[in-house]
């Protein structure tokens, strides 16, 4: 799995960050939320500090129940989620 951030710099420019490519044992959206946990924690990271989210279509990433997107709104509800347009077509 790979995990891009984006940010706004004190300068108030877009930042793109490629974090990193995290190993997953599994496609669950537990498995997946345990991984991002896992780059996070190396990287000093927190998802309460999340804003957004976007995921591409697949049903274990963004789906209403028990999805990657419902298990991180379950710990921080003002996470906004934006579906992945580069998966759009």
């Amino acid at each position: 799995m790979t995990v891009v951030l984006w940010y706004i710099d004190n300068n108030e420019h877009i930042i793109e960050h490629f974090l990193g490519i995290q190993y997953v044992s599994g496609t669950t959206a537990s498995s997946l939320k345990t991984a991002i946990e896992v780059l996070f924690y190396k990287h000093e990271l927190s998802i309460s500090r999340l804003h957004g989210q976007g995921y591409d279509e697949a049903s274990n990433m963004w789906g209403k129940f028990n999805s990657l997107k419902a298990l991180i709104l379950n710990n921080n509800p003002s996470v906004y989620y934006v579906h992945c347009f580069a998966h759009k077509f």
